[in-house]
C-alpha cells in the first residue's frame, strides 16, 4: 500500500480537521434553523461537538448532545431517522465532491469533564498536589 507522504502521524490530517468543523458549522446551522421537516427534532436544541471525518472524507461521525442533557437517545434517535434529510442539507451547503455519511454519536465528553473535576477534589489527589509543591520548594 502506498505511504501518502502529507501524513506526519496517526492523527487526522489537515484536511479532515477543515472538512470536520464546516461539517460541524453547517449541521450545527441547519439544526439551529429547523430546516428539517421532523417536529420531533424541532423541538430538540441539540449541541454539535465535534465531527471526525474519515480519512477519504465519506463519513462524517457527529457527536452530539441534546442541551440541557435531556433524553440523548431520543435525540440520537431523531437524527438517525433524519439522517438522509440532513446529510443533503449539509451537502448542498458544502462545496465537496461527496456529501459524507453522517453518523451520529453521543457527546460525552462533559462526563469525562465532570469526572475528571471530580478526581481533582478528591482529598487524596489533593494532598498528593500540595505535596509535590512542598517537595519542589525544598530543592
Amino acid at each position: 500500500m502506498a505511504q501518502n507522504r502529507f501524513s506526519t502521524g496517526p492523527g487526522p490530517s489537515q484536511r479532515q480537521l477543515r472538512v470536520g468543523e464546516l461539517i460541524r458549522r453547517t449541521l450545527s446551522d441547519v439544526l439551529n434553523r429547523a430546516d428539517v421537516h421532523d417536529p420531533d427534532l424541532n423541538r430538540m436544541s441539540i449541541t454539535v461537538g465535534e465531527v471526525a471525518v474519515s480519512p477519504d472524507l465519506k463519513i462524517a461521525t457527529c457527536y452530539v448532545m441534546p442541551l440541557g442533557g435531556g433524553d440523548p437517545q431520543g435525540a440520537i434517535t431523531a437524527l438517525a431517522r433524519n439522517k438522509g434529510e440532513l446529510r443533503h442539507l449539509v451537502g448542498k451547503a458544502l462545496t465537496l465532491k461527496f456529501a459524507p455519511d453522517l453518523r451520529f454519536r453521543l457527546d460525552e465528553t462533559f462526563d469525562r469533564l465532570d469526572e475528571t473535576r471530580r478526581l481533582f477534589s478528591d482529598e487524596r489527589v489533593q494532598r498528593d498536589i500540595s505535596g509535590t509543591d512542598d517537595e519542589d520548594d525544598d530543592r
